[in-house]
């Protein structure tokens, strides 16, 4: 029997293909832990810092179902769960809800924001114009993790590093780096009033945050 045919339940009977999709991964939290694992394979308790709001049995729950979808994979020696390339393959799917979501009311951005999730709307919400032709390397520290961002060709690629090597490094946590990137309060006074710290090239970092707006694009 194929990993995709280890159905926990089946939530919807229906041939629908978007059906078929809800029923691998439709449950409450599940996008959200795919989410957490996108840039990189993480522990039960880092994933679980991701999403404060779950519980432990629910993310044992959630987990256990994503590993008989064959979304997720777990390594029981080492501990750690990590996507399979089906997993990796949802990454359109996140995108495609961050760009909806920008169309209708209510978001509330003062609520928590993972590092993972900040990396996934930062590829959304990048300007096409204003990246065209641009060349950039971009690091943050969130202290459990840190990324590098590269913007070539008009696009980002984003990785989970141990520490980044880039020209500037922005720190802080979700929130705060949220506001560095989409709000209008300029970096150099953020970093003095202790909002969030940087390291390295402050008029290069300022420069790549002027490319994010949290607006729909194009």
């Amino acid at each position: 029997m194929s990993k995709q045919a280890k159905i926990p339940r089946i939530r919807y009977d229906e041939g629908c293909l978007a059906a078929h999709a809800l029923n691998l991964v439709g449950d409450r939290w599940a996008l959200l832990v795919v989410r957490e694992l996108m840039f990189a394979p993480k522990r039960f308790q880092m994933i679980r810092a991701g999403l404060p709001d779950v519980t432990a049995s629910v993310l044992t729950g959630r987990l256990a179902q994503l590993i008989q979808a064959g979304v997720v994979e777990h390594d029981e020696r080492l501990g750690i769960y990590g996507l399979t390339n089906a997993g990796r393959g949802l990454l359109p799917v996140l995108e495609a809800l961050c760009r909806w979501a920008l169309t209708v009311p209510g978001h509330d951005p003062s609520r928590f924001i993972s590092p993972s999730a900040l990396m996934i709307s930062m590829g959304v919400n990048l300007v096409p114009h204003l990246a065209r032709g641009r060349e950039a390397v971009a690091g943050f520290d969130f202290g459990s993790e840190a990324f590098e961002m590269q913007l070539a060709e008009g696009r980002l690629q984003t990785r989970a590093v141990s520490k980044p090597d880039t020209p500037f490094v922005l720190s802080g946590n979700g929130n705060t780096l949220a506001i560095a990137v989409y709000g209008t309060t300029p970096l150099p006074l953020l970093v003095s009033k202790g909002v969030v710290g940087a390291d390295g090239d402050i008029e290069a970092a300022e420069d790549f945050l002027s490319l994010f707006r949290l607006e729909p694009q194009g």
